[in-house]
């Protein structure tokens, strides 16, 4: 089968047909060479109009995507034309884009493999260089951006990256409703560059926005206060468990040096990492010392009650999610009594030992809510 019979099949162009296909001398390129159809008017490449031809520049090299690895190059002569709006301009042609020297669809075929790859190991596998898989991927991004329709947005997330060496990030904003896609990208993770992403989509598709997930970065918070008021905020689950640890720690920490300082046995020596680690991840010895310490009807055992009743909250499942729920989650006379005196005191009651980890289990407080 003839290179021109396959050309004509996956990659023809209207208005110019292929003239001829042959190796160059020194038999490691392909080159293939292409003429205007007889009859047809070459195109303005400002207004795209046709226009009556000037005059003919020389030849020029368009690369082609490689085929059993030989580089494979378009060469052809390009007209000027006469264009009665733009004037005396170059003509424009089907498979090249301005004064890039690659063919439209070669860089499509390097920035679909730059999305796998790094564009070194692109350059590499496709004998090109890093500079023309850049010029590749900014030319899909420029085209996808011009022929992007952003319609409504319900749902965004937001987080920021780090690109370099030091504190240099990011801020990236997702759409993550029915369409997950990248929206926009700015640099540093600041109020005005987050504003400038509001300002780009609009104060009319802004007010449909209905979610809105992010961190606890105060910066985005504040933007999204405030450009996003009818939307509900919700905080990424990681932060809240690392502030909730945090907290923790401290009133553990605080009370042992109470504790130390009024000459009492160190309960809560060598119990950080008992009372911070997954239950998952506990060893044995201390799932043990665990078990010890919330027999005492201490502050950080309240605290660390608290931490697990909001897991179990977190886990909670509701089977027809996405339906208004028929009653309450919770009854609202349903009050632990273990949970009543946060304070403590003289009556402070001492915490239950129905579980070996002092928690209830789904299946009680399922029964229990029927």
């Amino acid at each position: 089968m003839l290179l021109l019979t396959i050309l004509n099949q996956c990659q023809r162009f209207p208005g110019f047909v292929y003239q001829s296909a042959k190796f160059s001398p020194d038999k490691k390129t392909i080159e293939i060479r292409v003429r205007p159809r007889r009859g047809s008017a070459a195109a303005c490449s400002g207004c795209h109009q046709p226009s009556p031809g000037y005059d003919q520049l020389g030849e020029r090299r368009f690369e082609f995507i490689p085929l059993w690895g030989y580089l494979v190059f378009f060469l052809y002569r390009m007209r000027r034309v006469n264009c009665q709006q733009c004037g005396v301009v170059v003509e424009e042609v089907p498979w090249g884009s301005g004064k890039h020297h690659l063919t439209k669809v070669y860089m499509q075929f390097l920035a679909n493999w730059a999305r796998k790859l790094s564009w070194k190991e692109v350059a590499e596998s496709f004998q090109t260089s890093w500079e023309k898989v850049f010029d590749s991927v900014e030319y899909m991004v420029q085209w996808g951006l011009a022929h992007r329709t952003l319609g409504p947005i319900f749902a965004i997330g937001v987080d920021e990256i780090q690109y370099a060496k030091g504190q240099k990030y990011l801020t990236l904003v997702f759409q993550i409703d029915d369409l997950t896609r990248l929206l926009w990208v700015g640099k540093e993770r600041t109020e005005e560059s987050f504003r400038r992403f509001f300002a780009m989509i609009g104060p009319e598709l802004s007010s449909k926005i209905e979610f809105v997930c992010s961190d606890m970065w105060k910066p985005y918070l504040n933007v999204i206060a405030e450009k996003c008021s009818q939307a509900l905020n919700i905080l990424v689950r990681f932060h809240i468990v690392a502030k909730m640890n945090k907290a923790l720690d401290e009133v553990r920490a605080a009370e042992a040096r109470r504790m130390a300082a009024a000459g009492y046995e160190p309960v809560l020596k060598k119990t950080r990492w008992c009372l911070l680690k997954r239950k998952g991840n506990l060893t044995g010895k201390q799932r043990f010392r665990l078990r010890d310490l919330l027999r005492f009807n201490l502050k950080t055992v309240r605290a660390y009650l608290l931490k697990e009743d909001f897991q179990q909250f977190w886990e909670y499942v509701i089977s027809r999610l996405g339906r208004q729920v028929p009653h309450r989650v919770v009854p609202s006379n349903h009050a632990l009594p273990h949970r009543a005196n946060e304070g403590g005191g003289a009556h402070a009651p001492a915490p239950s030992r129905s579980h070996p980890e002092l928690l209830q289990s789904q299946k009680d407080v399922l029964q229990r809510d029927h």
